[in-house]
C-alpha cells in the first residue's frame, strides 16, 4: 500500500454571477480551483477479491476510482427497448462459446432469479431489477475473460470490474441483498473477476464483506473482512392464500395444487419465501417440493434453499422421504454442490403430454430437469 495524492483543477470562467457568489460566500476566485485527495489503495499484485470505496457525496470517490482504475470503471450503456435482457447480456459478453447456462447463472448470481424477467426488455423492469441487470452486465467482463470460472485463484489474471454509484438507485433492502449476492458470486468463482464497489452508502459494507475499504470521508484504508449480518428467519406452515403474493415471481405459470402443504419463511414477520410440497405419485411416505420461490427483493441471499432444507429436516425427522425436481439453475447449482442433497436422476427435454386447460397443472415434461433427494446432515 502506498499513499497517493490526487490533485484536481477546474478552470473557472469569469462572469458577473460568478463574482457575486464569490463575494457573498467569500469563495477565493482565481483562474482555477484546486482540490486535493489523499488516499491509499492496495497494489494491483496484492491478493484481494472485493474492494469498497465509500464516502459522502463530493468526497472524491468517483474521481479516485477513475484515476486509480481507469477503464475498469463500468460505463453503463443503453439497453435496447426491443430486445430481451438475456439477449442484450449475451451481446455484451460477445463470446459465441458462452452457454445459456452461464448467462442465466450470471443473472442469478446478482440475485435476479426470475426467468420471466430474463425474457423481458430492460425498460419494463422495476428499478431493483434494472440495477441487477446493470450489475450483471458489468460482471460479464469476468465471464467473457474466464468462461465463468475462476482461474486457480491467480489474481494477476483476473479482470477488474469497478461499479460506480453502487446501489444508489435501489432501496436499502435490495441494496443489502445485491451486495451479499455479488460477494457470494465473486468469492465462489461464479464470475472470474475482482470487484470494487463505489458508493455513498455505508450500510452495504457488512453485506459486501470487502477485503479492503477506502473511506474517503477520513481518507483511510482499512483491511478487514467483515462477517455478513445473520438473517433471523422463521419457518412455519401457512395458508394457501399466501401464494398469490409469490405466484407471479415463480418461473412456472401453473397454479397451486389443492393438496399442497404450504410453508413460509418470514423475516421480522414479513413473508419473504414460500414453499409448497406434495406427496409423490405411487410412493408412500415420499414428498416433493412443488413450488419454491423467494420475493425478488430478497433473492441472492440463499433464503429459498434454507427454507427447503428446513422443511426437509422436518420430514426426515418424521421418517419421510423428501426431494425436489427442478430446472432453475440456482436451485440445481446449490443442490449439486451441497452434501445435503443427492442427485437421483436427470431427464432431457422430451415430448410434452397434452393437458386439459382445466387441469391448471404444469409437469416437467418438455423441460430439462434434475431430481435431488434430500439426505440432510451437516455441510
Amino acid at each position: 500500500m502506498t499513499q497517493q495524492t490526487l490533485e484536481l483543477t477546474t478552470s473557472i470562467r469569469d462572469s458577473f454571477r460568478v463574482r457575486q457568489v464569490a463575494g457573498m460566500f467569500d469563495v477565493p476566485l482565481g483562474e482555477k480551483l484546486t482540490e486535493r485527495f489523499a488516499y491509499e489503495l492496495p497494489r494491483p499484485q496484492e491478493p484481494w477479491q472485493i474492494g469498497l470505496i465509500v464516502g459522502p457525496s463530493g468526497s472524491g470517490k468517483s474521481t479516485v476510482a477513475r484515476h486509480a482504475f481507469g477503464d475498469a470503471v463500468y460505463q453503463a450503456g443503453d439497453w435496447p427497448t426491443d430486445q430481451a435482457v438475456i439477449d442484450v447480456l449475451d451481446q455484451s459478453i460477445g463470446d459465441a462459446s458462452i452457454s445459456i447456462r452461464q448467462l442465466t447463472g450470471l443473472l442469478t448470481s446478482v440475485g435476479f432469479s426470475s426467468p420471466p424477467g430474463w425474457i423481458k426488455p430492460y425498460s419494463v423492469l422495476s428499478n431493483g431489477e434494472r440495477f441487477r441487470c446493470d450489475l450483471a452486465r458489468a460482471l460479464a467482463a469476468g465471464i467473457g475473460a474466464t468462461g465463468g470460472s475462476s482461474t486457480s485463484g491467480t489474481q494477476s489474471v483476473s479482470p477488474l470490474v469497478v461499479f460506480d454509484e453502487f446501489t444508489s438507485v435501489v432501496d436499502r433492502q435490495v441494496a443489502q441483498a445485491c451486495s451479499a449476492a455479488v460477494a457470494k458470486a465473486v468469492r465462489g468463482g461464479q464470475v472470474g473477476c475482482r470487484f470494487v464497489a463505489v458508493t455513498c452508502h455505508y450500510d452495504v459494507e457488512p453485506w459486501l464483506a470487502p477485503d479492503w475499504t477506502l473511506d474517503m470521508a477520513a481518507g483511510t484504508l482499512h483491511r478487514r473482512h467483515l462477517r455478513r449480518p445473520p438473517l433471523r428467519l422463521e419457518v412455519r406452515r401457512c395458508p394457501r392464500d399466501l401464494w398469490p403474493l409469490f405466484a407471479r415471481h415463480h418461473y412456472l405459470s401453473g397454479g397451486l395444487s389443492w393438496g399442497a402443504r404450504c410453508y413460509a419463511a418470514t423475516l421480522d414477520g414479513v413473508p419473504v419465501a414460500f414453499c409448497a410440497v406434495l406427496t409423490q405419485f405411487a410412493r408412500r411416505g415420499a414428498w416433493r417440493i412443488s413450488r419454491l420461490v423467494t420475493r425478488p427483493e430478497f433473492q441472492g441471499l440463499g433464503i429459498g434453499t434454507r427454507l427447503a432444507e428446513a422443511i426437509g429436516d422436518l420430514y426426515l425427522a418424521e421418517g419421510l422421504q423428501f426431494g425436489v425436481t427442478a430446472a432453475h439453475p440456482a436451485l440445481l447449482r446449490h443442490c449439486s454442490r451441497s452434501r445435503k442433497w443427492r442427485l437421483a436422476r436427470t431427464s432431457r427435454p422430451g415430448r410434452r403430454r397434452r393437458m386439459r386447460p382445466e387441469d391448471n397443472y404444469r409437469d416437467a415434461q418438455g423441460r430439462a430437469v434434475a431430481t435431488f433427494a434430500y439426505i440432510g446432515g451437516d455441510e
